[in-house]
């Protein structure tokens, strides 16, 4: 059987475009890349109207699909450390004899740099600001409120949907044999069309959502370094400034999928995280470390005791539905169509792993230290708020991508402080960056490959040139109501993304069980093993 999809796949990579240095599936590439130039293309010359009519559509889908995104959010989590805590979660990705690829160590800077990006330094310092007037179905009138929110906007219910698809995908191309490609999560649901138009067209959706995903973020994080630059150097914010930033940093992105995960993204991953840690570190000393560790240890508490109540919350009356769309929504969509990119990305560094490192391992530990950094920011930056009338709220008005630069001011009363944890804040936020785009280049290249894990290394240029044209065509024509169009085009696209990912838990269990029979099959053989060879021994010393 195995050897039949092994076949098939082959077949399925002689379809591809293999002159001049490329390996690509013919319909996947010409479509998404048609697609995206046409939706630039309208976005840039009716910037009004476009914005408008993807306005209304997120208006529609958080009004009458709230429900979904919530009950696909908590699904993954339960299924998730159902199937961890399971027997199911004794299955190696790979196979029996598998071994991890890479230690933990790099596995969770990579884990960490290509899931979250930029969005610690960018929101972790406003979003608990924000989160002073909440709706009455999740408030328990405590000061812990703000941050329970964000752990839950940030915390295991995110990581579980990037750990679904992970595990998912990781289970199907390292342990079925099926191409690494999204396509593949599909198998139990239409077999051998995988291969055929119909998994060509799941290949298409994933790859939109991935450049469109990442174009956003190159957005984001050109603003953000932008800002940081004229608090340090005195550099304007304009787009000038940040089409040179978005050039250079696709440069270095380039080099680095080029070298490929060994080397180029697991070192940067590996930098970025001992870069962020040190600063977030300095800023936890610096600043008002007891109102620091306080607020967390209480947010915590108050956000595993009511864990389920605030996960579940759907709001109904109008200004609550307004707020939990601009917010939870808002991120379980994100999270949503993200999915084709970060859960791919993991699951091509997971090879080796056991289903239950991928399932618990990648919920706990991510976010008991995720929910620390940005407590770190944001309670920090309440801290100097509300000392300085609401200095920082004025901030977050003016410029988001400021706050963090304006709370150092307040920090500390040495300039030279303040300058040196700017500089920090830049080179961590430009890592972000640099490991986001390259990863992201990376499942690209697989995805318009077919699931080729051994393209070209002239493709991974390609695909990394092309998300930084993207991302410099929209910030130089279309500006930043482009760039919230294209943030609504993938919140839209995550509410296919929700029906299929509730069906693709049902696939996965039903495949684990299949799965779960050869593990104990091996087990026996291996414990005979072993008792052969305590046998031999015994007679060899006798």
């Amino acid at each position: 059987m195995e050897k039949e999809k092994e076949n098939l796949s082959q077949k399925l990579y002689a379809k591809n475009f293999t002159k001049y240095g490329f390996d690509m599936n013919v319909f996947v590439s010409l479509v998404s890349a048609l697609m995206v130039l046409g939706f630039i293309i309208f976005t840039i010359t009716m910037p009004d109207k476009s914005a408008k009519i993807f306005s209304d559509i997120n208006d529609v889908l958080n009004k009458k699909f709230n429900w979904l995104y919530v009950l696909t959010i908590n699904l993954s989590f339960l299924f998730l450390l159902l199937t961890g805590l399971s027997k199911f979660g004794k299955i190696r990705l790979g196979g029996f004899k598998a071994k991890p690829e890479y230690s933990n160590f790099s596995w969770y800077a990579m884990l960490f740099s290509a899931g979250i990006g930029i969005g610690i330094f960018f929101y972790g310092v406003a979003e608990p600001i924000y989160h002073i007037n909440i709706p009455l179905g999740i408030s328990t009138g405590s000061p812990f409120d703000k941050f329970k929110v964000m752990y839950m906007h940030w915390g295991a219910h995110a990581w579980a949907i990037y750990a679904l698809v992970a595990m998912g995908l990781g289970y199907f191309a390292y342990n079925k044999k099926l191409p690494f490609s999204f396509r593949s999560l599909f198998y139990p649901l239409i077999q051998d069309k995988i291969f055929g138009i119909m998994g060509d067209v799941i290949d298409t959706i994933a790859v939109l959502a991935v450049l469109f995903g990442l174009a956003t973020s190159l957005g984001l994080g050109a603003q953000q370094i932008n800002s940081g630059l004229n608090y340090v150097f005195g550099i304007p914010i304009t787009s000038t400034v940040q089409i040179i930033l978005i050039v250079g940093i696709t440069f270095i992105a380039t080099l680095s999928v080029v070298s490929g995960i060994a080397k180029g993204i697991k070192f940067l991953s590996q930098a970025n995280t001992i870069i962020s840690g040190l600063l977030l570190l300095a800023i936890l000393l610096i600043g008002p470390t007891v109102y620091v560790l306080s607020t967390y240890l209480s947010s915590l508490g108050l956000y595993m005791k009511e864990f389920f109540d605030v996960g579940y919350f759907v709001a109904t009356a109008p200004d609550d539905i307004a707020w939990q769309g601009s917010w939870t929504v808002f991120y379980w969509a994100w999270w949503i169509s993200w999915t084709p990119f970060v859960g791919t990305f993991i699951a091509r560094i997971s090879k080796g792993r056991t289903i239950r490192e991928v399932a618990v391992g990648t919920i706990i530990i991510p976010t008991v230290i995720i929910t620390f950094a940005m407590t770190i920011l944001g309670a920090t930056g309440i801290f100097v708020n509300d000392l300085n009338n609401g200095v920082i709220a004025q901030a977050i008005d003016n410029n988001i991508a400021t706050a963090m630069f304006e709370m150092f001011k307040y920090v500390t009363g040495s300039v030279i402080v303040q300058k040196t944890l700017s500089i920090i804040a830049i080179i961590a936020i430009a890592l972000f960056f640099i490991t986001s785009s390259d990863s992201g280049s990376l499942v690209v290249d697989n995805l318009t490959s077919g699931g080729k894990e051994d393209s070209p290394k002239t493709q991974r240029v390609f695909w990394a040139i092309m998300e930084g044209l993207i991302a410099l065509a929209v910030l130089l024509l279309g500006g930043e109501a482009a760039l919230k169009t294209i943030q609504s085009a993938v919140i839209i696209n995550a509410l296919p993304f929700s029906i299929l990912l509730i069906i693709m838990m049902y696939s996965l269990k039903k495949e684990l069980r299949v799965s779960y029979k050869k593990y104990e099959y091996n087990t026996m053989i291996k414990f005979k093993e072993n008792m052969k060879k305590i046998g031999d021994n015994a007679k060899y010393k006798h």
